[in-house]
């Protein structure tokens, strides 16, 4: 749930701690410690999920091998390393408490936009859409049903909050915000990454209803082509449903954290929790299913056990 170690610069963001760190060979790197910390409703749950920062590693690793194998003329990402032997200046038990759990990617200069592609309709883009029958600026047909899977993706952005709600904006404001070249661009990579996450995942018999990827600018490069950071197409970032479950009109059955979502929004109803900081201690059974939905997700998606 915490790290405390021996490295400059440790930043903690809802679910990632964040130091500089220098490999083993000399190279300055980002570290990025995936915890078992767990965000709902942008707020961190005091209880954890055992192996949680297991699964958004290895799964994220399996997915920026797959996008250098399918993309790679197109987009680079950060990931350099994730074996904590890399990590220079750590001792032997520093490093077991992190195996499995780590990247060391590239220095970036993080663009502040969360780049997000929707293909179905749920969550903030279903509540946006029953008042305004569009999803951050994006007009949608009348008549679209909860979880109706859209005519075809659409990009929506969202600015990035270091605490509190993540806000949803139109593509202009990002354009004025980060600048419309570097936008477009974004715009066009995203939906390409989502693109390939849905078509892998359906493979498998799942839905990749939507996801979000962040970019940085390298700061040890010249040029100023954006790259992929953070995470890619994990049960944090992204919905994934069942596909022999789905069904247009409702809530999906889903293999992230919608199960957590779901239950806090019954204490919201019941008046028993405003979806602000504390965040309610979570049952065993909440914690037991949701850990083996993360587990699921990552199995089900690189056909490898996670132990493996």
């Amino acid at each position: 749930m915490q790290s405390d170690l021996p490295l400059d610069n440790h930043r903690q963001g809802k679910v990632r701690d964040v130091y500089d760190a220098t490999t083993t060979d000399g190279q300055p790197v980002t570290l990025l410690i995936a915890s078992d910390r767990l965000s709902a409703f942008d707020v961190v749950m005091p209880t954890g999920i055992p192996d949680k920062g297991r699964v958004l590693t290895q799964l994220s690793k399996f997915w920026f091998a797959k996008i250098g194998q399918e993309l790679g003329d197109r987009l680079s990402h950060h990931l350099i390393s994730t074996d904590a032997n890399d990590i220079a200046g750590l001792d032997e038990a520093q490093r077991a408490a992190l195996r499995g759990r780590v990247m060391l990617g590239r220095r970036c200069e993080v663009v502040p936009i969360e780049c997000v592609a929707r293909g179905y309709l749920a969550g903030s883009g279903w509540k946006e859409y029953q008042k305004t029958q569009s999803v951050c600026g994006v007009a949608l047909p009348e008549g679209l049903q909860q979880c109706e899977k859209l005519p075809s993706p659409i990009f929506t952005p969202a600015t990035k909050a270091e605490e509190g709600h993540d806000e949803n904006i139109s593509f202009e404001r990002a354009c004025e915000l980060v600048g419309e070249e570097l936008m477009t661009t974004l715009r066009d990579l995203t939906l390409t990454l989502y693109q390939l996450g849905h078509d892998h995942a359906a493979k498998h018999g799942i839905i990749l209803a939507d996801t979000k990827f962040e970019f940085g600018i390298p700061v040890d490069s010249e040029s100023k082509q954006p790259i992929l950071i953070d995470e890619a197409m994990t049960p944090d970032s992204s919905r994934f449903w069942p596909a022999d479950d789905y069904e247009v009109g409702r809530d999906q059955s889903s293999f992230d954290k919608q199960y957590v979502r779901n239950h806090l929004q019954a204490l919201v109803d019941a008046g028993q929790w405003g979806k602000e900081p504390p965040g309610p201690a979570l049952p065993d059974d909440v914690v037991a299913n949701t850990a083996n939905k993360y587990r699921q997700a990552y199995e089900v998606l690189t056909g490898s056990a996670l132990d493996d």
